[in-house]
């Protein structure tokens, strides 16, 4: 069951990149809850290929399809099942790949561990076409979540190393291209267009930040609020790593420079930093959560690479056709809000259970 989250909510995500559809499996969301259809629609055209010559020129319209789960756009208790046909899929760009693995690609390790039943077309199911149902379910939680007063937004922080230092702002939820600074993000896309010249890819760096978050979601140690957010941030492909408030710069610091000095504000208990990132020992603190992840290059490139032949045992060397992202960070960032989404929807689904209990 490696592509099933397991907590307050159950969420599966099936099919592969090229399969005839991919989708979603929600058990746990709570009856009664209406989903906004065109609302969910808008959220998954952000993460959408084919928008413009930043990213791959795969079309697909990503339009999903409630299977069963919902009556009338209303949940009504049975798990819900959510797909997405695939319908613009050139699976004989793959046929290399089957003896050829991809340098920084999941194909070595998924022959290893399938021995060769793996689908190779289009990356099978380590495909990055797979956070499209990823984002149907977190797409879900975002609407949720927002009627509790919870919102949450991601932007990029930096691609190829030049980097975006303005403070994360909810007002870049609505841009095509979601930085703060204009003029930034305008030398980060120069950045990508050269790199696809090149036939090469580049990286970067995706901000959250959560707003609206009650203090005491999460649980210490192996229940924590990053573990959540982590194992959900992870499972999107070519994330490489986590950090949260400040993040490794903490490691740098002294206490008492990192420490959050606790103060009052409008009668309520805050912080005059957020170094914590909003959390304490894995429970949220009020402030808001803020956490980094970071995208490595899209490792599918043009550029002629070394790797090896399976069938020969002998090296080789390989260009990687094909449609492909030169950088996947701007398409990322709302699987990242998505992520989020599911962690903190799934801890409050949890601490209302313990306020239940408390209660009885």
């Amino acid at each position: 069951m490696s592509s099933t989250y397991h907590g307050n909510l159950s969420i599966s995500i099936f099919g592969q990149s090229h399969a005839p559809a991919i989708g979603v499996t929600i058990d746990g969301l709570p009856a009664g809850e209406r989903i906004d259809m065109e609302e969910l629609g808008h959220f998954l055209a952000r993460r959408a290929p084919g928008q413009n010559r930043l990213c791959t020129p795969r079309k697909e319209a990503d339009v999903p399809e409630i299977v069963c789960g919902a009556v009338d756009g209303v949940t009504c208790g049975a798990p819900l099942t959510a797909m997405i046909r695939n319908t613009n899929t050139r699976s004989q760009d793959y046929d290399t790949l089957r003896d050829i693995p991809r340098p920084g690609h999941a194909d070595y390790t998924a022959q290893i561990k399938y021995g060769g039943a793996q689908d190779v077309s289009g990356g099978g199911h380590f495909s990055g076409r797979l956070t499209a149902p990823l984002c149907i379910a977190g797409g879900i939680c975002l609407q949720l979540l927002r009627q509790e007063g919870i919102e949450i937004f991601a932007r990029i922080v930096s691609i190829g190393g030049i980097t975006d230092g303005a403070p994360c702002a909810a007002a870049v939820s609505g841009k095509p291209f979601p930085v703060v600074t204009d003029e930034i993000g305008e030398q980060m896309q120069q950045a990508i267009l050269a790199a696809k010249a090149d036939g090469d890819s580049v990286g970067g760096v995706v901000e959250c930040v959560v707003t609206g978050c009650p203090a005491g979601l999460g649980e210490p140690m192996f229940g924590g609020m990053e573990n959540r957010i982590a194992q959900l941030v992870f499972a999107i492909p070519a994330v490489k790593g986590v950090e949260f408030g400040a993040g490794f710069a903490a490691a740098a610091m002294r206490g008492s420079e990192n420490n959050d000095a606790f103060c009052m504000e409008n009668g309520e208990i805050r912080t005059a930093t957020n170094n914590c990132g909003g959390i304490l020992g894995g429970i949220t603190n009020g402030m808001p959560i803020v956490f980094r992840a970071a995208f490595k290059p899209t490792p599918s490139i043009r550029r002629e690479q070394r790797s090896v032949s399976l069938s020969r045992m002998e090296e080789c060397t390989l260009s990687v056709p094909g449609r492909h992202d030169p950088c996947i960070v701007p398409r990322a960032v709302p699987c990242v809000e998505a992520a989020a989404a599911i962690a903190v929807y799934d801890a409050l689904l949890e601490a209302r259970k313990y306020q239940k209990t408390a209660r009885d």
